[in-house]
């Protein structure tokens, strides 16, 4: 089968999207030799996953509102002239609102600029409201990252029961317990180069309003009243309405306590997570949650909200809270903190957790996908 993978969300973001893009094409090259893939996005990218598979490099403008169905006509003519098989968009983008003759095949991370809109800029919001449902529609098939993010499709898109398949995401094999006597030098290197403290609390996201740090920070400041001596780190890039949270780092003095290390890469990441002692993801919701599952994977115990696809991945391994209330963050913090009992169970739950999760079984399960809809018409 030729078939081509839309990557172009890859080319814009290096995000949770991103990590599901890249080891997703990485695992599925490991497991299948037979079929021909394409990857198609915007422009020339150096990366690894590129160089390993045949590139169908389409310069189209990207955004403003006014070109995306533009860019998404020329999209669907371009693609008519290679014949694919099939054809998957990877990264949630409005690719299938014209049709053509390949297989269609979608895979949707989450609709939080639907259901949360305040937290999304206006462009995004609208091509979810009115794009999306076309591109989904027009689909053959739809992967969802977790059970919660299919019944929101159902519920939102109006999408079949059927036509919808849960793939869960999978953990880097990268992300892992590490020998803190052997590796010393390299540990060492990198609290040098990042200026980590000796106990800190973790956070890894984008810098934006879905993502609760406006809590964190509060529940912190209360934290740091009980004379708690770890410090916060926050790990991730600038998204959209930022500001704030650095308002209120300065509002409640915690500037030599909060540290933002902004965007890390993902060879770094591993020892930062494994020196931390507690993970925290305060998200208000999410498609699935990728950071617990690393942090659980690197022996960290981990609390986070208790909404949406987060109780999915996280199950009994974790502390699970009310997003909305920092006092129940605040309390999970001291609990951790304070009892090592919990902790070691907290951990070697997690480790358990994570065993149900890889990028193999994912890459598998699309691969099912693939025979499935050259077999079938789920339109």
């Amino acid at each position: 089968m030729k078939i081509g993978l839309i990557t172009s969300a890859y080319d814009e973001m290096k995000a949770g999207i991103a990590t599901y893009i890249s080891n997703l094409i990485l695992s599925i090259n490991r497991i299948d030799k037979i079929n021909e893939y394409t990857l198609i996005h915007h422009s020339k990218v150096h990366d690894e996953m590129y160089r390993s598979n045949k590139e169908l490099i389409i310069p189209y403008p990207r955004i403003p509102l006014k070109k995306t169905i533009g860019e998404n006509f020329y999209l669907s003519l371009k693609l008519k002239k290679y014949n694919f098989d099939i054809v998957h968009e990877l990264g949630q983008k409005n690719s299938f609102i014209f049709n053509f003759p390949s297989k269609k095949i979608l895979t949707i991370h989450d609709l939080t600029p639907m259901l949360f809109p305040q937290t999304h800029g206006v462009i995004n919001v609208f091509l979810h409201k009115f794009l999306l449902p076309k591109a989904a529609k027009n689909a053959d098939k739809i992967i969802a990252d977790s059970e919660n993010t299919k019944k929101d499709v159902i519920n939102y898109l109006g999408i079949p029961q059927e036509n919808i398949k849960v793939i869960h995401c999978g953990v880097s094999e990268n992300f892992k317990i590490i020998d803190k006597e052997n590796d010393k030098k390299r540990i060492d290197l990198i609290r040098l180069k990042h200026g980590l403290p000796e106990k800190y609390i973790l956070t890894v996201s984008t810098l934006e309003p879905r993502k609760n740090l406006l809590t964190l920070i509060k529940a912190y400041h209360k934290l740091k009243k009980n004379k708690i001596k770890h410090k916060l780190i926050v790990i991730g890039a600038k998204g959209w309405k930022y500001h704030n949270i650095f308002n209120a780092v300065k509002q409640y003095n915690l500037e030599n306590d909060v540290i933002f290390l902004g965007f890390i890469p993902n060879n770094e990441l591993p020892v930062i997570y494994n020196l931390s002692d507690i993970f925290v993801y305060p998200s208000i919701y999410e498609g699935f949650g990728l950071p617990p599952l690393e942090a659980m994977a690197c022996g960290i115990p981990v609390v986070t909200s208790n909404t949406s696809a987060l109780p999915e991945v996280v199950g009994n391994a974790g502390i699970m809270v009310n997003p909305y209330n920092p006092d129940e963050f605040t309390n999970a913090f001291y609990e951790v903190i304070n009892n090592e009992g919990l902790k070691k169970e907290m951990i070697e739950k997690g480790l358990e957790r994570v065993k149900t999760f890889s990028w193999e079984k994912n890459a598998r399960e699309t691969k099912e996908i693939y025979d499935d809809v050259t077999t079938y018409n789920f339109s």
